[in-house]
């Protein structure tokens, strides 16, 4: 058990992170574009697609000499499973943190209790396994129904809002931190003690299968004070990724896991008596989840920051605050921190230990990010690279440009390409750019507060063939889509049908153009095109492999240097 309970601690590190490496293969991260819940989009490069938007595939036929030469175009990974990995996301998420919900000091010793009064109750161990079965069942429907009910009360067009307005990270962020303080000690966020009682009474009136729902109730709530702030962690975590199942989805997997623990102590009563007891730890775990609150929080005010133009919280002082956060958490670990609620630990034990030792060394593992280096795990948490003010090494230089590069682009006042490239933030002035210099573009869709975008940019984009593309073969043209502060012109502004607002804002406009014209609004969505806009291969959202990606490039290059013959 204490093998399980360091593994679990250890999820925990990860457990702030919306994207994980076992999903890592390809995501997007549908997080921007505010659409109504009636639109429905056809899948890019379908037969409807095509007939909407006059996307031709290639089938212009080529000479003999052509076809011998030309590069087969890479049929790039699929983006049609996004959603579903993402959901997938959702839950793993939600498991980790029902697990690490059943360790808190509210739930983890009631399991001995619950488990002897169904055994007392039913007469049996048969009839008592039974009536534990349907306990954890219970459990399961109430949180699942709990988040139905956020869906239906969001919908999934204010679900994607979410994660792309200023207001929503900022809330999401104080919202995080005061879970933190809760878990800290310094107050408990309880429900009012007269509806708490209501549910108590009636799981004692009732008999049946109404008084086992009504404990599986009277536990949600009386541990609610443990458990609220991971339950509030989780549904922020799925509400900001857009998906529409996201929290029925995530309080599924946390429900799973904390109904699995009840249902096999009444099953297997050997693995209740394997069960370490309670005591002091219970509370170091809680804690340990109040500095990984902490260390979340951080990143809605970084996209906040983002959105609304800050420019202080930069990636230095998103790295700072993380060394900080877990080099605390080790030193509390091994008990040279007490708080209000801690028991005296008059000797540290070998998994306190083994857990000081895992903290230090995720501090020191995102040290050097300090001075430029690459921290991957962090990639899409922390401010993108081109916020850092050092680079050690003379890495922090802009990006050299073409002679014929403009010398001012618009929107660059606010809005600033990736290290090391060039980019244009308007569609005209890219396209115009692009012809006067016979070069293919790439539309990259993407937003302030995309997790996958700047994954995408910190961990593929810096690949040596893959920078070499993007920078000397095509024309970058990115458009955020949730770019509020810069204000269209008169004659741009126009009513989208699709958004229900007129597109009054930078933003608007290109989440606009990429709905009406690609059928889509996911981001980071990358769209590889001629001069006439229309995709030379099937677009594409991330690839997280740099050798996939770079064919996925040379091979929509290829097709425009064969057609430009």
């Amino acid at each position: 058990m204490k093998k399980l309970l360091l593994l679990l601690l250890t999820a925990t590190i990860f457990f702030a992170l919306p994207a994980t490496k076992t999903y890592a293969a390809l995501v997007q991260d549908t997080s921007s574009a505010t659409l109504p819940d009636d639109v429905v989009f056809t899948e890019v490069g379908s037969s409807q697609d095509s007939a909407a938007n006059g996307i031709v595939k290639d089938t212009v036929k080529e000479s003999k000499v052509q076809a011998d030469t030309l590069t087969k175009p890479v049929k790039a990974p699929q983006t049609s499973s996004a959603e579903e990995l993402t959901l997938w996301q959702t839950f793993i998420t939600g498991l980790l943190g029902g697990f690490l919900a059943f360790l808190m000091p509210c739930i983890f010793p009631m399991v001995p209790l619950t488990i002897s009064y169904f055994t007392k109750r039913a007469g049996s161990k048969q009839k008592g396994i039974g009536q534990a079965i349907i306990y954890g069942l219970s459990i399961i429907v109430i949180y699942v129904v709990f988040g139905l009910l956020i869906t239906f009360l969001f919908g999934s067009s204010k679900l994607n809002e979410l994660s792309s307005s200023g207001t929503f990270n900022f809330a999401f962020f104080i919202l995080l931190v005061v879970f933190a303080i809760s878990f800290f000690g310094a107050f408990e966020i309880t429900l009012p003690s007269s509806f708490v009682n209501k549910i108590d009474q009636k799981a004692d009136n009732s008999k049946g299968l109404g008084g086992i729902f009504f404990m599986a109730a009277s536990l949600a709530l009386v541990s609610f004070s443990c458990t609220g702030p991971i339950i509030g962690t989780l549904l922020v975590d799925a509400s900001s990724k857009g998906a529409v199942l996201g929290p029925a989805v995530g309080m599924f997997g946390f429900a799973l896991a904390l109904a699995l623990p009840f249902t096999l102590s009444a099953i297997f009563p050997g693995f209740l008596n394997s069960m370490p007891k309670s005591g002091g730890w219970l509370n170091s775990v809680k804690v340990c989840l109040g500095f990984l609150e902490l260390a979340l929080a951080l990143k809605f005010l970084s996209a906040a920051d983002l959105v609304w133009h800050w420019e202080w919280f930069d990636r230095e002082i998103f790295l700072s605050l993380w060394i900080v956060i877990f080099t605390l958490m080790g030193i509390y670990i091994l008990g040279k921190i007490k708080f209000s609620h801690d028991s005296d630990l008059a000797f540290v034990s070998v998994p306190r230990l083994f857990f000081a030792m895992l903290s230090f060394s995720f501090a020191v593992y995102i040290l050097p990010g300090l001075w430029g280096a690459p921290v991957s795990v962090l990639s899409g948490l922390a401010p993108p690279f081109n916020t850092q003010d050092f680079v050690l090494g003379g890495g922090s230089e802009t990006a050299s440009a073409p002679t014929d590069f403009p010398s001012t682009i618009k929107y660059s006042e606010k809005l600033h390409p990736p290290r090391g490239f060039n980019a244009f933030f308007d569609l005209d002035e890219g396209l115009a750019y692009a012809k006067k210099v016979n070069k293919p573009v790439m539309i990259d869709f993407t937003g302030h507060a995309c997790v996958n975008c700047r994954r995408m940019e910190d961990e593929i984009w810096i690949d040596a063939e893959v920078k070499r593309l993007i920078k000397d073969e095509y024309v970058l043209i990115q458009l955020y889509v949730d770019e509020r502060a810069v204000k269209m012109p008169a004659n741009k502004v126009h009513y989208s049908e699709i958004l229900r607002k007129n597109t009054e804002d930078l933003g608007a406009w290109n989440a606009d153009f990429q709905a009406t014209k690609y059928n889509t609004n996911s981001q980071p969505f990358y769209v590889l095109a001629g001069h006439d806009l229309n995709p030379l291969v099937t677009p594409q959202g991330a690839i997280f492999d740099a050798k996939q990606y770079a064919l996925y490039l040379q091979s929509a290059l290829d097709i425009y240097k064969a057609r430009s013959k």
